[in-house]
């Protein structure tokens, strides 16, 4: 039997549904929001792609899309590249109801919301490649078609030839969990989110664990004044509202994508540090510390090597506490709009956008979103609970 105390937690953590239920949910999470653009419809930056014409769709929605070259040179985006950041698409998505050929054009009958037809008439050449308007160099006899794309590249070739390559530029998208109010895809959106939502909670623990490990830590080993100093810093910010403090902060080094991440973080250490500060107290009573300072140790090797490794259990708690908290504050600053700006796709901030349609045909705008909040909130305290319950001492000896 293995007598590590790591490993016997680690199954006890294990025979814990709930937290196993939470920590795949996380897993998940991360390998989403670590694919990113690769797997989002809309691999837009910031799923950005804006169809007007499509707005506030039901999920499931389907729609058939005319893919028009934009006129205009594009780079290459590696994988890498595209997966951090997105690509710009190279398309225009026009929703098409039914299209036919006339001699060198396109007619599409375009989806609209009221009964009136519209229809538009574009250049077959101008679907399957880019063009150059400034200088085009277009031609059309018989049944040829000779055209320069706009890097100057001639193409000819037969009036069949480009109705079937332009008969594959349309596509059938389906919009999984709808489109918002600009016409956005709610998936691709959701999607992205993950990373605002992981990528708080990441940096704001980080931040506050630092903090509340190093006052904390100074507080319980030196005490006396070191002490009371500590605490009373401490007591003055415990007093202050957690999101007046966030409020204050956020105007202070502006609004922003790393100014929120910031602000949360410097706001999130006081519960760290009282945690941290009472199991140095209790800690530094025991005998191998004593046997540290017999020795001449230093302070700093003390506390580094010799006291913080035995309550990394307590801190990982806390951090799994702060990393639910974190999300949640994001996006309720967000929400109201001073947290992560549009048009990056934040939970709350998708909130914001589309709370209005609550009560209208559209609630799912705002539903889905919240549920996502709900479920990742959810997932990290089933994992803080879970080690929680692993790591504590009397269902150690119990079990």
């Amino acid at each position: 039997m293995n007598n590590n105390p790591f490993y016997r937690s680690w199954q006890r953590f294990l025979k814990n549904r709930s937290a196993v239920f939470g920590l795949v949910l996380i897993i998940i999470s991360v390998i989403v929001a670590a694919l990113g653009y690769v797997i989002t419809p809309d691999s837009t930056p910031d799923a950005n792609d804006q169809i007007l014409q499509i707005t506030n769709k039901s999920p499931r929605f389907k729609v058939a899309l005319l893919q028009k070259h934009k006129n205009k040179k594009f780079e290459h985006v590696s994988i890498i590249d595209k997966m951090i950041l997105g690509a710009e698409n190279q398309y225009e998505l026009v929703p098409i109801n039914k299209f036919h050929f006339s001699n060198d054009s396109i007619i599409v009958e375009e989806y609209t919301y009221s009964e009136r037809v519209s229809q538009k008439a574009f250049l077959l050449a101008d679907i399957v490649s880019p063009l150059n308007n400034e200088a085009l160099q277009y031609s059309f006899n018989g049944n040829k078609v000779s055209y320069n794309d706009i890097s100057g590249k001639n193409f000819q070739t037969s009036l069949e030839a480009l109705q079937q390559q332009a008969t594959h530029q349309i596509d059938t998208r389906t919009f999984w969990l709808g489109t918002d109010k600009f016409g956005r895809d709610m998936f691709s959106r959701l999607i992205i989110g993950v990373r605002i939502s992981l990528s708080v909670g990441l940096i704001a623990v980080a931040i506050s664990i630092f903090i509340g490990v190093l006052l904390g830590s100074l507080a319980g080993y030196f005490r006396g004044w070191v002490d009371e100093l500590i605490m009373w810093f401490i007591n003055v910010i415990w007093s202050i509202p957690t999101l007046l403090l966030v409020f204050a902060m956020t105007l202070a080094i502006g609004k922003g994508f790393w100014q929120i991440f910031i602000a949360v973080g410097l706001t999130m250490w006081v519960e760290a540090a009282r945690i941290v500060r009472g199991q140095v107290m209790g800690i530094r009573e025991m005998q191998y510390i004593e046997a540290a300072h017999s020795l001449g140790y230093s302070h700093t090797r003390t506390i580094l090597l010799h006291i913080l490794p035995n309550i990394v259990g307590p801190l990982a708690v806390v951090a799994a506490t702060n990393f639910a908290s974190a999300i949640i504050i994001e996006a309720g600053l967000s929400f109201l709009g001073i947290g992560v700006q549009p048009p990056k796709p934040s939970w709350g901030g998708m909130l914001n956008e589309n709370y209005g349609y609550i009560i209208g045909e559209s609630p799912f705008l705002a539903i889905i979103p919240g549920v996502a909040i709900m479920i990742m909130v959810l997932a990290f305290n089933f994992v803080g609970n879970g080690l929680r319950d692993a790591m504590d001492v009397k269902t150690s000896i119990n079990k």
